[in-house]
């Protein structure tokens, strides 16, 4: 039976490195980013994302996601998989459990959610797991 948390997480760490590809008015950019967790996650977690950026702004991204901490009150680690675009002006983020990644209490991990930025410029989150 799969379950549900949400919560929210803020940006400690956006450090974005010099785009390596810039054509045509679209950057390439990788960005490290270093994130602490509140809600149904609660921890820290450390992110190397490939982002593509046009004149009309964000457009994309890519990434893997190593989250720390506690799911539902069971401590262990378990990776993240990213995938964001956008669709006629409305942005759409979504991740995916690494299946396999999961260790300690979070061993045999999997499911998947979806990333909110609110209208503030906040972060929340929505995650649907099973977890063996």
């Amino acid at each position: 039976m799969s379950k549900r948390v949400e919560g929210t997480f803020v940006l400690d760490t956006w450090d974005a490195d010099k785009p390596y590809d810039e054509r045509d008015g679209v950057t390439c950019t990788r960005v490290h980013v270093e994130k602490t967790f509140s809600g149904g996650l609660t921890g820290t977690s450390a992110a190397e994302l490939t982002t593509v950026g046009t004149e009309a702004g964000p457009a994309a991204y890519v990434g893997i996601e190593r989250f720390e901490g506690t799911l539902d009150g069971r401590t262990g680690a378990f990776l993240l998989q990213h995938n964001a675009g956008g669709e006629r002006g409305k942005p759409w983020l979504t991740w995916k459990i690494v299946e396999t990644s999961g260790s300690g209490d979070l061993t045999g991990l999997r499911g998947e959610g979806q990333i909110i930025i609110t209208e503030d410029g906040g972060h929340s989150y929505t995650l649907d797991y099973e977890l063996d």
